[in-house]
This record gives structure tokens, C-alpha cells and sequence, in this order.
């Protein structure tokens, strides 16, 4: 009788252990992303190669297409997460939120757009853009911050020296671009190496590259979240690791090939492109952990844009110990 329980016992133990191997004990995560982009290739990479399957964590992701939407949805407990510029973050704080959006992740730590012109030019310098019709991004936006930081720095004032085009939508500048608006655009990959194969434009310069670094796009979560379930972010962070290893350290045709399902009207070639451009010039973060000199940064290109509330301490809106931790 002892020995037919102790069977039994031992057959229960491995059910329980192949349930758990089997995803039986995975937490579900939802990320609202603010938009679909190669410049998150880690984290597409992580999901797709099961990163974030072998810490326990099945990724609900969900394109919110905006920085608005995407707070909305952290904030009103539509997601667990949010990839969004950390910016956001600020801008949440000064609205005296009593449940603040906490940064615990980087995923890019530099501009990410590129300088297209439509005619090919073989020796550009900034100057170039003044007197021209320059299609910018949204105001207030990181992409239109750091573009003005980088042309006042170049002493070209964007509201005087050439004509801003800011009232197109987001989705819709690649399209107003190609459509013959504008003597240059600014453009994320891959619509950008899109462009220059499609003979629409040509990259002269780097945003990223002129700019410095910046916590751009982060994850972040509500602090009662993080206080919650701090093993789970933590896991998460893990997995987020693995994918930031793999898009850093291999050739970028392992990445785009692992990426490729989240781009559907793009060519596998193109992203591999798109990510050797952003790897080259440090776009993608090596670690999670957030730096405080770029945080300072980042509010530097805030206040110059007129758009920074107040200065916000790094350890305010940072949850370091997240990083930290997902590396021992």
C-alpha cells in the first residue's frame, strides 16, 4: 500500500513538472507598444526565439499607435507594460498622477530617426536645410524634439530658418513624402532604406548619431504594478536581455530572420538592413538598465523644445534596481 502511494505521489510530481514545462505556469503579460517598429527588434527577437517563454511569461502584445493611447491604456489597466517613450513618463508625472508610470527597462537609447532628401546629395551638411521644406514629426513628440535639438545646435532655428510641416499625422508622412511634400523628411527605418531603394530618397544623416544618447523607448509600468509582482518584471527584463544579446552580438540576418513575421509588407532583407544601421550607430540598448547621464539628456532636449513641465530626478521615474537585478 506504501510503496502503490509513493507511485502515485511521484507520478503527481511529474504531471505537475511537465504542466509547468508545458506553459502551465506562464504569466501572461500585456505590452501596448506605440508603434510597430524594427527599432524594438530585441524585443520582437525575444518574444520570437521564446525568451520570455523559458522565464514563464507569455507576451500579449498590442500596437496602440501613439504615445497618448499608449498611456491611456497602462494607466486605465488596459496593459502591464508600455514601450513608449520615456517622455511620457514625464509628462504623466505632471499630471500629479497618484499611481505614476515608472520607466524599468531600455530598449533603445537613441533617436531613432534618419534624414531622407529627396535628391541625392553627396557631400550634406546641416546648413543645407535652411530655406527648405522640412516634414517634421508631431510637436512634442521625441522625434521633433531631438530634431530641433540637433538643428538649433547646427544654429538653424526650425520655425524660421525653413519651412516645418508638422500637420501630418504621423502614419501618413512616409506616404505625404513620397507623394512629392517636402524637401526632406524624417524617417524611421525601415521606411527609410525603403525609400533609398525605391529611389524616393536618400539618407544624409543620422538624428541618433547627432543627438547623443537618450533613454528613447523604454518599458515602463505603473509603480503599484511593480510593487506587486516585482519577480515578474524582473523576468521579464531577463528575457528582454536575451533578445538585446542576440540583435547585438549576431549577424543582422539572424535577427531580421527571427523578426521577419512582424513585418508583413517587408522585405527580409530590408529589416536586416534596418537593424545593421541601428546596431551600428548604438540604437539598441546592450542592457535594460537606464543610464542617468542620457536621462538628463533627455530632459536637456525637453526643456530646449519648450515642452519639459518640470526636471524630474532620475530615481523618481526609475525603477533601476528591475535592471540590475535581471542580470545576477
Amino acid at each position: 500500500m506504501r510503496r502503490h502511494t509513493l507511485t502515485v505521489l511521484f507520478l503527481t510530481v511529474l504531471f505537475f513538472l511537465a504542466a509547468c514545462t508545458n506553459g502551465g505556469n506562464q504569466d501572461t503579460v500585456r505590452v501596448a507598444e506605440v508603434t510597430r517598429s524594427v527599432f524594438y527588434a530585441p524585443f520582437y527577437a525575444a518574444i520570437a526565439e521564446g525568451y520570455f517563454e523559458e522565464e514563464g511569461i507569455d507576451i500579449d502584445l498590442t500596437t496602440t499607435w501613439g504615445g497618448d493611447k499608449t498611456m491611456t491604456a497602462l494607466l486605465s489597466d488596459g496593459a502591464d507594460a508600455a514601450l513608449v517613450g520615456a517622455e511620457t513618463s514625464i509628462y504623466v508625472h505632471a499630471q500629479e498622477a497618484s499611481d505614476p508610470a515608472i520607466n524599468f527597462a531600455a530598449l533603445t537609447q537613441t533617436d531613432g530617426t534618419f534624414l531622407v532628401s529627396r535628391e541625392t546629395t553627396e557631400d550634406f551638411v546641416w546648413e543645407d536645410l535652411k530655406d527648405s521644406v522640412f516634414l517634421g514629426q508631431r510637436a512634442g513628440g521625441m522625434p521633433q524634439m531631438v530634431g530641433e535639438y540637433v538643428l538649433n545646435q547646427h544654429d538653424i532655428d526650425p520655425h524660421s530658418d525653413l519651412e516645418l510641416i508638422q500637420s501630418i499625422d504621423f502614419g501618413n508622412i512616409a506616404s505625404a513624402f513620397a507623394s512629392g511634400t517636402g524637401d526632406y523628411v524624417q524617417l524611421f527605418e525601415p521606411q527609410a532604406t525603403m525609400f533609398e531603394q525605391e529611389g524616393l530618397g536618400t539618407v544624409v544623416a543620422s538624428f541618433g548619431e547627432a543627438s547623443g544618447q537618450v533613454p528613447y523607448t523604454t518599458f515602463m509600468a505603473k509603480q503599484s504594478m511593480l510593487d506587486e509582482d516585482r519577480d515578474l518584471y524582473i523576468r521579464f527584463a531577463k528575457a528582454l536581455h536575451k533578445g538585446q544579446e542576440l540583435v547585438n552580438e549576431q549577424d543582422p540576418s539572424v535577427t531580421a530572420a527571427a523578426i521577419v513575421d512582424y513585418f508583413e509588407d517587408t522585405p527580409e532583407e530590408v529589416i536586416a538592413e534596418a537593424v545593421e544601421r541601428y546596431r551600428d550607430q548604438g540604437s539598441y540598448a546592450e542592457t535594460p538598465e537606464l543610464n542617468e547621464e542620457a536621462w538628463n539628456h533627455l530632459q536637456d532636449i525637453m526643456d530646449a523644445a519648450g515642452e519639459l513641465p518640470n526636471e524630474i530626478p532620475f530615481e523618481e521615474l526609475v525603477d533601476e534596481r528591475i535592471a540590475t537585478e535581471s542580470l545576477n
